[in-house]
């Protein structure tokens, strides 16, 4: 394309609606500038300072020269909430629900916030009836989310059930289904408690309807079995685990051997967790197995077990239980050396012998379905913390 003089023309023109547009918006921001209060230009700048306390007594001061300031009335209620002035936040978020002049998203907001003050301030019913009215708005998903969380804290299974699935037909995320499987457990677990098997099988059948793999059904619906004298079939559900999720088999290895034993099949309890262990190692599963061959097979047998599976997957908690084995085979006034080192990796391990939630961290000795730290439902893998190489 060759330039032309004319084009000089456009230049200039363009510069001057540049400038023409910059001084609108300049005498705009200035216009808008000069209406705020000075208290909120010192609220900010205390925020800036990490300064939060002088920040919000700034603005309830813009607050007090200018009620309709909503944002600002959100902002705070909110401020008021996660620094834990509950009752603060519960004033300045009942106000603007009050406020005639609302429009409905911004009522639907005001709702929103003053239910997240009643479940922070412990005041569930409230909560739960605030929360209701938002299911069919903007706020539906998170507002089911916290009834979630609080008939979670009510342990009122049933409801978090109701709830369960209506997230789920309103966002279609599987983890609902694999929560209320959880749910109807912990039913289960109640109505064990009472007794009423016929109740709690009904549960755990539920629980698999809503997830086919739920474990910890299977392995509850497994102990009801033993319960009621049916060993062969409890063995039978037991087993579906693998189909399920093989690495929780390590949870039911001992379940199995002793029921086997109780059949007087303890030579084909220790058959069938020497298959798991070629197929799926794990440590729990080894320790099982090597009590088990301890007791059938002996000491040498026992040894040779641990040897040969360190040598595939080596790690400290299995040169642990390798001396433990050791120690056995070793006559007695040879011992003390063994015993030594047996000692000093046994400290070694205490920390890797246990299982660790993969959402918040937390460890503890026994296996958790629920995690009584974050609360988080499924956290914990089944393996020791040197298995899964967690670290938080």
């Amino acid at each position: 394309m060759e330039f032309e003089p004319w084009m000089l023309l456009i230049f200039p023109l363009f510069f001057g609606m540049g400038w023409l547009a910059a001084r609108f918006d300049l005498k705009k921001l200035l216009s808008e500038s000069s209406a705020l209060p000075q208290s909120y230009f010192q609220g900010l700048n205390f925020l800036l300072n990490e300064q939060q306390d002088k920040a919000i007594e700034s603005f309830i001061e813009v607050v007090k020269v200018d009620p309709q300031t909503i944002e600002l009335h959100f902002a705070l209620g909110s401020l008021f909430r996660r620094r834990g002035e509950v009752d603060r936040a519960l004033r300045m978020h009942h106000n603007l629900v009050d406020r005639a002049d609302l429009d409905d998203e911004k009522r639907q907001q005001a709702i929103f916030e003053l239910a997240q003050d009643y479940l922070k301030a412990g005041i569930l019913d409230r909560a739960e009836i605030l929360f209701g009215e938002l299911k069919k708005t903007i706020y539906a998903q998170p507002a089911l989310e916290f009834l979630l969380e609080l008939f979670q804290k009510e342990h009122d299974w049933l409801k978090a059930i109701d709830i369960a699935q209506q997230l789920t037909a309103l966002v279609g995320k599987a983890r609902y289904h694999t929560e209320a499987a959880f749910f109807y457990c912990e039913l289960a677990t109640e109505e064990i408690a009472q007794q009423n098997i016929a109740a709690a099988r009904t549960h755990l059948e539920l629980a698999l309807q809503e997830d086919k793999n739920s474990v910890r059904a299977t392995l509850m619906l497994g102990d009801l079995l033993l319960k009621e004298q049916r060993p062969e079939a409890a063995i039978a559900t037991w087993q579906r685990i693998e189909t399920q999720h093989p690495d929780y088999l390590p949870l039911v290895a001992e379940r199995l051997l002793n029921t086997y034993r109780s059949l007087d099949k303890e030579a084909d309890g220790i058959a069938l967790l020497r298959t798991y262990l070629e197929k799926y190692h794990a440590l729990d599963l080894m320790n099982v197995l090597f009590d088990g061959v301890l007791k059938q097979e002996g000491s040498t047998a026992a040894y040779q077990l641990v040897r040969a599976e360190l040598e595939r997957n080596p790690s400290l908690l299995g040169l642990d239980k390798l001396l433990e084995a050791r120690l056995l085979e070793v006559p007695m006034d040879r011992r003390a050396d063994v015993e030594l080192v047996k000692n000093l990796i046994h400290q070694r391990t205490r920390s890797l012998a246990t299982y660790q939630c993969g959402h918040c961290g937390f460890k503890a000795r026994q296996f958790y379905w629920h995690c009584p730290a974050c609360q988080a439902w499924d956290s914990y893998p089944p393996r020791r913390s040197e298995e899964t190489g967690i670290s938080l």
